[in-house]
């Protein structure tokens, strides 16, 4: 007897429609899964075998077939276990046609051998393809339901067991779990602990650090250990716009797909702020592997990627980040599939001054020798610095001003302006894809960036003296363009292209 059911399988962030055939017949004993499966799937047939038998169902000795269709398409993961199990009993007799005429269910989901049905990773980016392909609902593990109930128009079908799942079947759904309020799980973002009223001084480095917020721009801070690159950089999503509904399951499908959802968090809420080791692999921070997944920058996307001691990542890592920082997207090719995630993050770096750390410091003395400091600073190439917008000087606070400490600005306070900044640049930007300075291509550079004749002056004249390539000189007038945004002015007057100027600090750079 033959039996199918659908499920679908992911290639990175892409869902693709599969097909689980169970043939079942009278012959010599035996279980295989053909059509292109990884270790993974091959490994089912135990997991679902034994699911069966200690769900007290039957497991005739019998020769199975399982073909997942399309056979050409690469099927990895344990995702697979639920529907094999379900097209088996099926094939078997064991399940009733629950069909009602309201269209098919499809089923994702792992199988503990004691039948329990485990949660996968990406439900979210199933559930969003299947919803797409006019599929109907779907019975998944209750650890996932939370996910695909953020998809409107998809029923919901969670099961705990394979025995939940088969009742699922046979009444054509049941029950379906209720759909989700994103705006209320939004609305419960709890406010970051890390405010900048903490920050004791550098206030020329707070000013800089809200316009680089304010357009989404790179950033690169070179200070002496202990000058608060860190607790700087720490306090950035507190000032970051609040996420919209789209840009929140943006986030959530990838993070879904790397497995990375906290249980009972189906939603997230926040800025992802990521800090990875500087010992990172490249593929750790780029992203990669056999079966691609996404890295670091892919789960920084519309957060802040923060790489604490800079020169210190492998080059291959940091030489990585050019076409992400470039493009806002990482593309992973492999042999049999090429895979593209999102990667539209905000750089915070942060480094030394000098390989001890006190190259300029006002309270210890620098030991590093002229070839020493050469080669700590030309492990960051020119084309990668092209790409940051902003490097800023982050001196030791002097004691004086650690004694007597004023109030400083609260992150509520810089989040606000912040948030009027994203909204001109949003209402300016809508027709384009583009919701920030930093992203502007050199068409919208064009027509959304007017400057005045001193400003452009101003520009022309920094173009030969800083010897800037055409790619900085347009950074310094994104940059420009939000400082503006920031003063609610239209045109970039002489004062914005200065300021922008400003931070185009050239102590960090190689042969500086």
């Amino acid at each position: 007897m033959l039996a199918r059911i659908e499920t679908e399988a992911l290639n990175g962030l892409q869902g693709h429609p599969v097909v689980v055939e169970a043939d079942v017949v009278p012959a010599a004993p035996a279980f295989s899964v053909v059509g292109l499966p990884d270790a993974a799937v091959q490994e089912s047939r135990e997991r679902v075998r034994a699911a069966i038998v200690n769900s007290s169902y039957q497991f005739p000795s019998r020769r199975i077939t399982v073909n997942l269709a399309p056979a050409d398409l690469r099927k990895e993961g344990p995702s697979f276990d639920l529907p094999i199990a379900l097209a088996f009993l099926s094939a078997t007799g064991q399940v009733r046609d629950g069909a009602d005429g309201r269209g098919p269910l499809a089923a994702v989901g792992e199988l503990g051998l004691d039948g329990s049905v485990r949660p996968v990773a990406g439900a979210l980016a199933v559930a969003q393809s299947l919803r797409a392909r006019g599929v109907r609902g779907l019975i998944l593990p209750a650890g996932n339901a939370g996910e695909a109930a953020l998809v409107p128009g998809l029923e919901v079908y969670p099961a705990r067991t394979l025995t939940e799942a088969v009742t699922q079947l046979e009444a054509g759904g049941g029950e379906a779990a209720a759909p989700a309020d994103l705006d209320s799980l939004l609305a419960a973002a709890l406010d970051d602990e890390a405010d900048f009223a903490d920050i004791i001084g550098q206030e020329v480095v707070k000013r800089a650090l809200e316009i680089a917020v304010a357009g989404a721009h790179n950033v690169l801070m070179t200070g002496p250990p202990g000058a608060g690159k860190t607790m700087l950089a720490r306090r950035l999503p507190g000032i970051m716009p609040p996420l919209t509904r789209e840009e929140a399951l943006e986030i959530t499908r990838v993070h879904s797909v790397a497995g990375l959802l906290p249980p009972g968090q189906p939603l997230v809420v926040r800025r992802p702020f990521r800090a990875p080791h500087h010992s990172i692999s490249s593929p750790g921070l780029i992203g990669g592997g056999g079966t691609p997944r996404p890295g670091e920058v892919s789960l920084a996307h519309l957060g802040v990627l923060f790489l604490d001691e800079f020169p210190e990542y492998r080059l291959a890592a940091l030489e990585g980040l050019r076409q992400p920082l470039e493009d806002g997207e990482v593309t992973i090719s492999r042999r049999l599939t090429s895979v593209t995630f999102p990667a539209r993050l905000m750089l915070v770096a942060a480094m030394n001054p000098c390989p001890c750390g006190f190259r300029g410091d006002r309270e210890r003395e620098c030991v590093c020798s002229g070839h020493r400091l050469q080669q700590y600073r030309s492990r960051l190439s020119g084309p990668l610095l092209d790409r940051i917008d902003l490097r800023l000087d982050v001196p030791r606070v002097p004691p004086a001003a650690r004694r007597g400490r004023r109030p400083s600005e609260a992150s509520a306070a810089i989040r606000a302006r912040v948030g009027r900044a994203r909204d001109r640049q949003v209402r300016r930007l809508a027709s384009t894809g583009v919701y920030a300075n930093a992203h502007m291509n050199a068409r919208q550079l064009r027509t959304s960036c007017r400057l005045d004749p001193a400003a452009a002056a101003l520009l022309d004249q920094a173009y030969d003296r800083m010897r800037l390539s055409a790619r900085a000189a347009d950074r310094v007038v994104k940059v420009a363009r939000t400082i503006a945004d920031l003063d609610g002015s239209d045109v970039i007057a002489v004062q914005h292209i200065g300021e922008s100027l400003s931070y185009r600090d050239r102590r960090g750079e190689p042969g500086a």
